[in-house]
């Protein structure tokens, strides 16, 4: 049954904190997508990267993300997500893919040390860079974008659930 909505974007946008919010006001479970990774792993997100390098990871994400069941819930996924093709395969199978979408200068404002967040950066990398190379990403696989530009933390939560009820409606037999 594809009941649950994910959240794919950004490291920074919200996803967790939104995500939180909107399970409590839907009645939904909330599943942070990081901390299963984190919890079938046993280490920080920043160790396995540093243990494992970013190609270790994405493939522990991947497996970890593909492997996801639930029901009536909201997954918050980590910003790289995207990169995994069987992990996105299996997330819109279960569920509706929403894009929470933040301009590059909006990201940058909320963002300050991301290798402490255990964001996947290789060697000579800037956020602008991830930012352009994952857009393409996030927008092929999203089912609804939220543009956040101007959103508090409310507003962009109630345009979530407002889309999100307007999608299901489109997608139920009439």
């Amino acid at each position: 049954m594809k009941n649950n909505i994910i959240l794919i974007g950004m490291p920074g946008v919200g996803k967790s904190t939104i995500g939180v919010i909107a399970a409590k006001q839907l009645g939904f479970q909330f599943v942070d997508a990081d901390l299963v990774i984190q919890q079938q792993e046993n280490r920080l997100l920043s160790e396995i990267i540093a243990q494992d390098g970013i190609d270790g990871f994405l493939q522990i994400e991947n497996q970890v993300n593909s492997s996801i069941h639930a029901d009536r819930s909201i997954i918050s996924t980590g910003g790289s997500v995207v990169y995994g093709v069987e992990a996105m395969e299996h997330l819109k199978s279960i569920g509706t893919v929403v894009y929470l979408k933040l301009s590059y200068d909006a990201l940058k404002l909320r963002l300050h040390n991301l290798k402490d967040r255990g964001v996947v950066l290789r060697e000579g990398q800037t956020l602008q860079d991830l930012y352009q190379e994952r857009t393409p990403l996030y927008e092929r696989y999203a089912d609804i974008v939220v543009e956040e530009d101007g959103l508090d933390i409310e507003k962009t939560r109630e345009e979530l659930e407002r889309r999100i009820k307007i999608f299901w409606r489109s997608m139920s037999p009439q």
